[in-house]
């Protein structure tokens, strides 16, 4: 197995972590952390993209399913016309008078 060694401790200037509300920034470190947040948000903003399009998808075939079993469903109802026949022999049985 490889030895761990102990690496060094860095005191590098890039490295040194900054809190923007005690200390000033320059013009440049202000530059950089914007450009940094953007880049930050490009990559999480593809993400969601990616799951919304999913997510739209997904509610779009449900609702389309839906609307179409309905469809379906009623067009195999026969009981109106069932209710038509049934009012259709009571009118021809029903007495002629002169109103009819």
């Amino acid at each position: 197995m490889s030895e761990k060694v102990p690496q060094k401790d860095s005191r590098a200037s890039f490295a040194k972590r900054i809190d923007p509300k005690k200390e000033p920034l320059t013009p440049e470190q202000v530059a950089f952390i914007r450009r940094v947040e953007l880049e930050q948000w490009k990559k999480n903003c593809q993400k969601l993209r990616g799951r919304n399009i999913f997510t739209g998808l997904a509610i779009g075939g449900l609702v389309l399913g839906i609307y179409g079993y309905t469809f379906y469903s009623v067009s195999q109802e026969k009981f109106l016309d069932e209710l038509e026949e049934e009012a259709k022999e009571a009118r021809m049985r029903a007495p002629k008078t002169s109103a009819n």
